[in-house]
């Protein structure tokens, strides 16, 4: 994988990227809100022998820093798709976890004729049918909670809360430890994020996946209402949902080689 730079006029975003070949398709790994590319080393180990893979550290998180914390869910998008096509990428495979799936939907709706796949792990629809006006208002003022809760007990729950296998754990553990030394920074990127996506729902746009989807969700993701949002996405939009036995939140790090054969299956489907 080769380490790239992209600059933006809020800061730069670094980016990992491994082409095979010349084809305009690429698998495009959009880690989730305080993750970084590492999140997906399990996918990038085995699908860089024969895919075209890219993945980042999403804008002010681990490498992509310093940045000005005031874009919007649709600028990340819009980012996203400069340095694609700066790759000479132009019929993407996006692999959102959590917020990466958000930032997927947003891709989804800006160029819907570009996307050749969508596959959410452990995401969520971004309709404004799907959340409710209290846990909207709740979204919007994290920031306090992150910022003023015992940066150790929030380094326990942040690792034990998102991953049930000790790889999970650990790789999460070793995300947040980026922010060891800085839980300002942590909270303020934690409630931008939040506060990112919240505006983004209001915003009450289509976010229709018009490509082929897939759904990836673990049994025991307990990280909101995860579990609740796919079986109702799934319920209301036909995309195929597949459960993860076992998994938490990241689910990519706690069953890597279903998630990875679930994806392969969808690509060769695609």
């Amino acid at each position: 994988m080769e380490e790239k730079v992209f600059q933006t006029g809020r800061g730069p975003i670094h980016y990992w990227i491994s082409k095979k070949s010349s084809d305009p398709a690429a698998l495009v790994f959009l880690p989730g809100l305080t993750a970084d590319h590492r999140l997906f080393d399990k996918q990038i180990e085995h699908f860089q022998k024969n895919d075209n893979v890219f993945v980042w550290d999403a804008p002010g998180h681990a490498a992509s820093w310093p940045f000005d914390l005031t874009f919007t869910l649709m600028d990340k998008a819009k980012w996203l798709d400069e340095i694609l096509t700066r790759e000479g990428i132009s019929s993407p495979v996006i692999v959102g976890q959590s917020m990466g799936g958000y930032v997927g939907q947003a891709y989804s709706q800006l160029y819907p004729q570009k996307l050749k796949g969508f596959v959410s792990i452990d995401s969520a629809p971004l309709q404004r049918s799907y959340s409710t006006a209290a846990e909207l208002w709740l979204l919007k003022r994290m920031e306090p909670v992150y910022r003023y809760y015992p940066w150790k007990a929030l380094l326990k729950s942040g690792t034990n809360g998102v991953a049930t296998s000790s790889y999970g754990r650990s790789l999460m553990r070793d995300m947040m430890m980026v922010y060891d030394k800085d839980q300002e920074r942590y909270a303020q990127l934690s409630g931008h994020g939040f506060r990112m996506l919240a505006e983004a729902i209001e915003k009450d746009l289509p976010y229709q996946i018009t490509c082929p989807g897939l759904l990836l969700c673990g049994e025991k993701d307990h990280a909101g209402s995860c579990i609740r949002y796919n079986k109702a996405w799934n319920k209301n939009t036909g995309i195929r949902l597949e459960w993860i036995p076992g998994a938490g939140h990241n689910a990519n790090t706690d069953s890597p080689q279903m998630v990875n054969l679930l994806i392969e299956q969808f690509i060769e489907e695609i």
